[in-house]
This record gives C-alpha cells, sequence and structure tokens, in this order.
C-alpha cells in the first residue's frame, strides 16, 4: 500500500509568514522544516503544499511574484535535501461569490494535485497552522495536525475542539505522521 499524500500549508507551517511575500529573498524555512519534509520524502510520502494566495486576487502581489517566492522556497527546501511532489495554489479572494473549491477549506487544490500524482487522497494528512488548512482531512477519511507556528496558537482551541491533535511544529507534526 502506498503512503497517503501529505498536504501542507505554506505561510506559518514551512516557512516564515511575513504577510504577502513578494520578494524570494525575505523567504525563510522555519527551523527544522525541511529536514521534516525530507523525512516525509524518505517514507514515500507525496508531499503536496496547498497554499491561499488571496494577495494576488487584491492586487497586492502578481502571479509572477508568487511564482518567484515559491521557487525560491523549493530551491531552499532542495538545498537540505526536500522535495516537494506538487504545489497547489488558489488566487482568490476568500469574499468572491460563489467561494471557489481550490480555496481551502475546499478541496479543489487537493484533489488537482491528487490528480495531478496518480493518487487518491484517502487518508491524506493535512497540515497547518490555521483550522481551514485540517478541515479537508474529513472529506478525505485522513487526520489534520495544527502546528504551532504560523497563527496556529491562535486556532489550537478550534482545531483541538474539532478533534485534531496539535504539534510544536512541522517536525513534531512528521513525528506523528510517522508514528
Amino acid at each position: 500500500m502506498n503512503p497517503p499524500i501529505v498536504f501542507l500549508d505554506r505561510d506559518g507551517t514551512i516557512m516564515e509568514d511575513g504577510g504577502y511575500v513578494r520578494d524570494p529573498g525575505q523567504v525563510r524555512l522555519l527551523p527544522g522544516a525541511a529536514g521534516a519534509i525530507a523525512r516525509l520524502n524518505a517514507a514515500g510520502h507525496p508531499v503536496v503544499v496547498v497554499t491561499n494566495q488571496s494577495g494576488i486576487a487584491r492586487g497586492i502581489l502578481t502571479q509572477a511574484e508568487y511564482t518567484a517566492v515559491a521557487t525560491r522556497m523549493e530551491d531552499l527546501l532542495r538545498a537540505e535535501g526536500a522535495r516537494l511532489d506538487h504545489t497547489a495554489w488558489c488566487p482568490h479572494a476568500p469574499e468572491v461569490a460563489p467561494p471557489c473549491d481550490c480555496r481551502k477549506p475546499g478541496t479543489g487544490g487537493h484533489r488537482a494535485a491528487a490528480l495531478a500524482l496518480g493518487r487518491t487522497t484517502d487518508q491524506a494528512w493535512c497540515v497547518g497552522d490555521r483550522l481551514t488548512d485540517l478541515l479537508p482531512a474529513r472529506e478525505f477519511g485522513g487526520r489534520g495536525v495544527l502546528v504551532l507556528t504560523g497563527d496556529g496558537h491562535a486556532h489550537e482551541e478550534d482545531a483541538r475542539s474539532e478533534g485534531f491533535e496539535a504539534a510544536a511544529d512541522l517536525t513534531a507534526a512528521v513525528g506523528l505522521i510517522l508514528s
């Protein structure tokens, strides 16, 4: 049996959340993030980033700026022996009506990534610093882990009341996934 996909949020989970990051020079990986992703890679889990990027719809950053930041993050991960198997991003603002399915907690980005990888979302893990990052796990029959980096502390009570686990950071979350 193939290990399930692990869907990771980007800002506040893998890299520092600097608001609407437009400059690749501002990308800072969170301590241990690359090592944690490398452990998932070694265990055979496909690793997919799913990120909401409403700054594009709001005119705060361009698609080219988003792409440059994403490329820099991937380069930094690769330099530490980690890789992402796919990235799905939503450029829409949350106030779009009707809401798009690609904006978390929607699952359109997750499903598109799984399809691109030739995998299913069955039993997938969802890891992030907000409750909206975790909710798709329910639809997949999987599990979610809130990381207490980024905005995690502000969402901890809600995440726990929804039955999700919490971990200090991505390293600890990966420890739960691999246990």
